[in-house]
């Protein structure tokens, strides 16, 4: 193949190019976020690295879509006696994990807001007809009235996800109340997500093709 018909074709495979609304997000790209997703996706990491290097990138995801939680306006005085116009996060916030993989960013999410609430959903897939099926829900009892980061590092199809957020419907939550947190998501996944709940808000670090399927197994030690 010519030189410039390579660039052509690395032009239309360039998944970074995807826009898929105002509510779709995705981390600033710079040779530490990179580099982060490439050793996530080597065959050569390491578990301690992974691990290591996961919770880097899921840091880099959270204080992320913290910006997107509401904040209001306070004063505070310092030691000197000098006021500040500062802000503060407006109460009612809380987070939900997509067992198994989603509590991996668990405690990305404590290191950043100490004292947030925190539910699970468990969703397991068929065996036979592959449909996902809710196993397990604990919410907190008030959801319907707080903004909800969904966690789900790995979106192959969307159809966890899509589940998830049916069950968070299904107790009341709004959806322009819900962000979701992502590491990776395939193009068919984020445009499945965006279909079916338009007004959710969406954040991920990058927009690929191929999922780094393996994400859960290598972070829990289960391969």
């Amino acid at each position: 193949m010519e030189p410039d018909l390579i660039q052509d074709s690395l032009h239309q495979n360039n998944y970074e190019d995807y826009d898929f609304g105002p509510k779709f997000k995705k981390l600033r790209i710079t040779d530490n976020v990179r580099e982060l997703q490439t050793v996530l996706r080597s065959k050569l990491t390491s578990r301690g690295d992974f691990i290591f290097y996961a919770d880097r990138l899921i840091r880099l995801v959270v204080e992320e879509c913290l910006n997107q939680l509401p904040y209001r306006h306070c004063q505070v005085t310092t030691p000197t006696g000098q006021i500040y116009d500062g802000l503060r996060y407006e109460k009612g916030n809380c987070g939900v994990s997509i067992m198994r993989s989603g509590e991996a960013m668990e405690q990305g999410l404590r290191d950043c807001c100490r004292s947030i609430r925190i539910g699970k959903i468990l969703i397991q897939s068929d065996e036979d007809t592959h449909e996902a099926k809710v196993v397990y829900a604990k919410l907190p009892p008030d959801i319907a009235v707080r903004k909800v980061l969904l966690m789900y590092p790995i979106m192959g199809t969307g159809n966890t996800v899509i589940k998830a957020v049916n069950i968070l419907k299904d107790h009341k939550v709004l959806e322009e109340n819900i962000i979701l947190m992502n590491l990776f998501t395939t193009p068919s996944a984020a445009k499945a997500v965006r279909n079916a709940f338009p007004e959710m808000n969406v954040f991920t670090s990058e927009v690929h093709p191929v999922a780094p399927n393996h994400f859960g197994q290598k972070y829990f030690g289960t391969e």
